[in-house]
């Protein structure tokens, strides 16, 4: 028995990185899990593997019909929506503020920002009219602290908290669950692709830092 048995469950951006490992962890504890990525052929490998524990469908959580068909798609193949972790990201836009072109912040908000606004306002009414359900909003670090150069990047992200705020309070009479989540630096793919190393150089360098708090 595991603690999410028979449990529906979107996950955004579930191919690789956190999102690969949310997956598997669900599914681990008895979830049937729906993984939504724009990555086709990691996130189709990952579901053939888990074998009938999981689906994949092709989903840009910039795009509204995207995020609408990934919610239908969950909902037809399980009859119900359990949860939905809205984890989709891209690698932060670094730079002085006066450096950074317009259409790489608006490509940062439309994936880190609008992917979690579009994901919760398709979920919503699927988990009302069943009588609840638990979304959960991966946020970062740099969205509490903030991060220098990494302006767009920490913007969002400190937007999703406060979203996450407002839905969770207008959700909570319906018995929905709200709540973001705010890692630190995790070693992924996005992690070394914007610091330019390798995955071995990016383990290699995490490995070195020690704690400064």
């Amino acid at each position: 028995m595991g603690r999410l048995d028979d449990r529906a469950v979107v996950i955004t951006g579930g191919a690789s990185g956190i999102g690969k490992s949310i997956v598997e962890l669900f599914v681990r504890e008895g979830a049937n899990v729906v993984i939504a990525d724009i990555q086709d052929e990691l996130g189709q490998e990952l579901a053939d593997r888990l074998g009938d524990s999981a689906t994949f469908i092709h989903t840009d959580v910039s795009l509204e019909d995207d995020v609408k068909a990934m919610i239908e798609h969950a909902v037809d193949t399980y009859a119900r929506l359990d949860c939905v972790v809205n984890n989709a990201g891209m690698g932060g836009v670094k730079g002085e503020i006066e450096s950074i072109p317009l259409e790489d912040f608006d490509r940062s908000m439309a994936i880190l920002l609008r992917g979690v606004f579009l994901g919760m306002k398709h979920a919503a009414p699927v988990m009302k009219k069943q009588g609840g359900g638990n979304i959960m909003n991966i946020s970062s670090i740099a969205g509490l602290r903030g991060v220098s150069q990494n302006h767009p990047y920490s913007a969002a992200k400190a937007a999703v908290i406060q979203l996450t705020r407002t839905v969770a309070m207008e959700l909570a009479y319906y018995k929905i669950r709200v709540n973001s989540i705010c890692p630190g630096s995790i070693v992924t793919s996005i992690f070394g692709a914007a610091r330019g190393m390798s995955s071995a150089e990016s383990v290699k360098t995490y490995d070195s830092l020690t704690r400064l708090f």
